[in-house]
């Protein structure tokens, strides 16, 4: 009997399992929040200098403050003032003649600078003038950040397989809601960038093992329904972001309101099982038996688990030697997982990289920004069912590189499109993110399909390590602009195309039961790109 067999008597996909995946849409809903709550949180509002050090005690003062600007900053190209430079002195001729500018000496901004609240109440870049020489600064929050989950999803993925999912899930609770309002509450940029380092590590955890906990909870057929209706908090989350953020335009308010919910997550965390194929990888048979008496009570399927002892289920999964403890390096020590190990690695990089490469620019496509986010979000939910068909339809190794390349292509579209054509820009942004979240949510479930049990969080939080390194390059990826304006969005296009590439030469795994050790891995035989993923599938299940 193999751990499959179990879940099928218990029913693989019953209340108990939909009762858990309702609970992880609490923490999860948070996610979309905080990655892309940057978006909002560091806006840089129009501004220019303030030109009241220019005050002659004269004249000036007895301006109108559209005339103060006038004689006291200079005029850019489109007609705005600009935003670092001010006049050395007042200039009261351009009230007269203001084209005649030529050889008038500037300065930078002397006595800070003035900000458009129309939008945003505060914003880290208003607080803290992360504007002109320090505009760089404000970008590397969002590196700040990813950095965090970069750091966060290795230690994640190692005390979840060591210690367990439920366990590592509650210290991901507590981080991120002690850091999430202690950034809230910053009194200086560095203790934000800190505290938001840190909450980045922390909701690593909330990324990752939710996911890998359902997934271990359900039956072959039922895994494709369950990680895409999972990912739909996600989508939901960006949607609603922009609705929050509206109305909640004070950067300080925006960081504690997103983070609220935790505490409501916290206090349910009780009523979720421990992974049951987790807890008899690892010899404790007796709580295995004990949550899956659980399932079984929920799900009407008490009279399987009466006549199953606990002492069976040691044999449901075997595993040469229980007192073995698993690490990264076990996703390098064997041959066929090495390789596996570095292509996954590759695909994470890209995925996420594009995708945060869309979703951090909603300022570049010449639409309001709240507007953006919402049609970001909103494209995602047909995403979804689109998905759910393609990925048991074409298999999961396709849908990953076809994905990959579409993505890649709307972004080499949009290059072409001038800014001026802010709608068309939006559009075609929109199907970018659209694949790009497709790619996103085939990443994940085929991942957690990919790695046995017994390292399968640390596979997944070595994948996410790889995602975040992608993100954490992303912000600065757009600062190549200044090279060459085209150049951010041709790194983003060639490294989709790469991916795609990549990806076509990892195995198929739709249809086909999970690994539980290391040596399953090993012995499966490899599936080429482009075979026939249905017809391998099947011989690879009567194998087993």
């Amino acid at each position: 009997m193999q751990f499959e067999n179990v879940l099928a008597e218990l029913d693989g996909f019953g209340k108990f399992q939909l009762w858990m995946i309702l609970l992880m849409v609490i923490p999860r809903v948070t996610l979309p929040f905080h990655f892309l709550m940057n978006n909002f949180i560091a806006a840089v509002p129009s501004h220019h200098c303030d030109v009241s050090t220019l005050d002659d005690g004269d004249i000036f003062r007895n301006l109108s403050q559209a005339e103060r600007l006038a004689v006291g900053v200079p005029v850019q190209e489109d007609g705005t003032p600009s935003s670092c430079q001010m006049f050395a002195e007042p200039q009261y001729h351009l009230l007269l003649n203001s084209s005649n500018v030529t050889d008038l000496p500037t300065v930078p901004c002397q006595n800070g600078w003035v900000y458009d609240n129309t939008s945003f109440k505060s914003t880290l870049a208003t607080e803290w003038d992360l504007v002109c020489d320090k505009r760089r600064v404000n970008k590397a929050t969002a590196t700040i950040f990813f950095m965090g989950v970069m750091l966060g999803a290795a230690v994640f993925g190692y005390l979840s397989d060591r210690f367990g999912r439920k366990r590592g899930l509650m210290i991901s609770y507590v981080m991120t809601t002690v850091f999430g309002f202690a950034s809230a509450f910053s009194k200086t940029f560095t203790i934000f960038a800190v505290t938001r380092f840190l909450t980045g590590f922390g909701i690593a955890g909330i990324s990752l093992i939710p996911i890998v906990l359902c997934i271990e909870w359900v039956d072959i057929k039922h895994r494709t329904p369950v990680a895409v209706v999972m990912s739909m908090d996600w989508s939901v989350g960006t949607v609603l972001l922009p609705l929050v953020a509206y109305f909640v335009n004070d950067w300080r308010q925006l960081t504690a309101t997103v983070t609220a919910p935790l505490f409501l997550a916290m206090i349910t965390w009780r009523l979720l099982p421990e992974s049951a194929r987790w807890l008899i990888s690892n010899g404790k048979v007796n709580s295995a038996h004990y949550y899956l008496s659980e399932c079984a009570k929920v799900n009407h399927r008490e009279q399987f688990m009466a006549d199953l002892k606990p002492e069976v289920l040691s044999k449901v999964i075997f595993v040469e030697n229980q007192d073995r403890k698993y690490s990264y390096l076990d996703l390098v020590k064997t041959p066929r997982l090495r390789r596996l190990t570095l292509l996954i690695g590759i695909v994470w990089f890209a995925v996420a990289c594009t995708y945060y490469g869309i979703s951090l620019n909603v300022t570049g496509f010449g639409v309001n920004i709240y507007l953006t986010q919402f049609i970001y979000g909103a494209i995602e939910l047909p995403t979804k069912a689109f998905i759910i068909f393609s990925l048991d339809k074409i298999g999961r190794r396709l849908n990953q590189a076809g994905t990959l390349v579409l993505t890649g292509l709307c972004i080499f579209c949009s290059m072409f499109i001038p800014r001026e054509m802010g709608a068309y820009l939006t559009a075609v942004g929109a199907m970018g993110k659209m694949f790009a979240e497709a790619a996103f949510t085939t990443v994940f479930l085929y991942t957690t399909e990919l790695f046995p049990t017994v390292i399968r969080q640390n596979g997944l939080g070595y994948s996410s390590f790889m995602a975040r390194l992608g993100v954490s390059v992303s912000p600065l990826i757009f600062l190549l602009e200044e090279v060459w304006l085209p150049l951010p969005s041709t790194v983003f296009c060639l490294v989709a195309f790469a991916a795609g590439l990549v990806a076509t030469f990892l195995p198929e795994t739709s249809n086909v039961r999970l690994s539980e050790t290391i040596e399953d891995v090993e012995q499966t035989r490899y599936r080429p790109p482009f075979y026939n993923t249905y017809r391998t599938s099947r011989r690879s299940l009567s194998k087993r």
